[in-house]
């Protein structure tokens, strides 16, 4: 490589060295970390990816790390970096008022809890808060085997040396507390779909850190001292068909900003539904996309909101997104050589007993149960060039099985 000082690598010289930097990760890194300004930088990551080129499409390899500690590079292009691979969509669907109070809840420092129905796009919202907000950030699923450790941390055991010993091992909050330290960017942390764990188990140690922010949380084994920084921010996601908000530990309601996330506006609504059958079944099917998206309405409708005729109310809360894994399903099983080329119309039933349906009865009480089978029934007959009979069957089965246990109750 050309010779250079160690703190002014030029964009002349980057460029004059780039067949060995394409080569060499160190050399890579040297030239990163040596940069005399940022030009240099954007020159090697925007115009020559060499990020992709040494550590991978994603991941935070080497030559990523080397521009998130640098000192010249803008939060912009440790953003880039960052978050490469990420395809988390770019248009935020969720309401106004929605984002504008996460948003200020992060920046008056208090973490977040996004909650709602299944498939309002929880996860998705959570994501983009966090882009927008933070130079990087890691999504962790909660599952019910979580304990504290895997919030703050704990001790392992270590089986890389000839006999077991145990290291302290960072939690997903005291981790982000680390990368937000050592770049000094803003980093964010997304804890989703907290109510698979016991949040008051697994919070416990977290809510005494919100409390006092100050307070040493965890210490690595190099004596690193973990607490919480205002550089990061927290964003949970919770589905309320798990439990409803008055079921939470008072705890959590009093130190996270709660943030619901229910119902779409209509339009915006209709056009993910159009988005979603034109990318998915258009060109690649004989449905009719018209009714098929007046099929999405119609469903969407009379869960949420029932059915005026009989003036019966909503049979439970349920998020759009549900539709986006119907829509894909038809585009794959009806496509020229898929298994439901020469049967689309039992397709659209077998995507909604697939689909829909399961999503449904997961949460749903014994009443609930019974409107969904009426509902399924209604809808089939309703939409004849459709057999929408699977979902209904599946319907009846799971209220016929209902009703067995009830009778063997009484």
């Amino acid at each position: 490589m050309s010779d250079s000082s160690d703190d002014d690598y030029t964009l002349e010289q980057a460029k004059e060295d780039i067949d060995i930097l394409r080569r060499v990760e160190d050399e890579t890194v040297e030239a990163i970390e040596n940069a005399e300004e940022e030009a240099v930088i954007e020159f090697l990551i925007e115009d020559e990816g060499l990020d992709i080129t040494h550590d991978g499409e994603r991941g935070l390899g080497k030559v990523r790390r080397a521009v998130l500690g640098s000192t010249v590079a803008s939060d912009e292009l440790k953003r880039l970096v960052s978050l490469r691979g990420d395809e988390t969509p770019e248009d935020v669907l969720v309401p106004r008022d929605v984002k504008r109070n996460a948003q200020v809840a992060l920046e008056a420092g208090k973490p977040v809890v996004l909650y709602g129905p299944t498939g309002t796009g929880k996860t998705t919202f959570a994501k983009q808060l966090a882009r927008e907000t933070c130079v990087g950030y890691t999504l962790n699923t909660a599952t019910p085997s979580w304990t504290p450790s895997d919030i703050i941390g704990g001790i392992s055991p270590d089986y890389s040396g000839e006999s077991l010993s145990y290291r302290t091992k960072l939690g997903c909050v005291s981790e982000a507390v680390q990368r937000a330290r050592r770049f000094d960017v803003e980093y964010g942390v997304i804890l989703d779909e907290i109510t698979r764990a016991d949040i008051s188990k697994i919070f416990g140690p977290l809510y005494t850190a919100i409390e006092n922010p100050h307070q040493t949380i965890f210490e690595t084994d190099e004596g690193e001292t973990i607490e919480l920084d205002e550089r990061v921010n927290i964003i949970c996601t919770m589905n309320m068909s798990d439990r409803t908000v008055n079921e939470l530990d008072n705890a959590i309601t009093r130190r996270f900003a709660m943030i619901e996330l229910d119902e779409y506006e209509e339009d915006k609504r209709r056009q993910l539904f159009k988005d979603w059958l034109n990318t998915h079944v258009s060109g690649h099917t004989d449905l009719d996309e018209s009714e098929l998206l007046r099929l999405f309405e119609r469903d969407y409708q009379g869960i949420n909101h029932g059915n005026e005729s009989t003036s019966q109310g909503s049979i439970m809360r349920f998020g759009p997104m549900h539709y986006r894994d119907v829509a894909i399903f038809l585009g794959v099983g009806c496509r020229e050589g898929g298994a439901y080329e020469h049967d689309q119309t039992n397709a659209v039933g077998q995507a909604f007993q697939t689909y829909i349906v399961p999503r449904l009865l997961n949460s749903a009480a014994f009443p609930q149960v019974e409107r969904i089978a009426e509902h399924y029934r209604a809808l089939n007959g309703e939409f004849e060039e459709f057999d929408l009979a699977p979902a209904a069957e599946l319907a009846e089965r799971e209220l016929e099985q209902e009703r067995r246990q009830m009778g063997s109750y009484e």
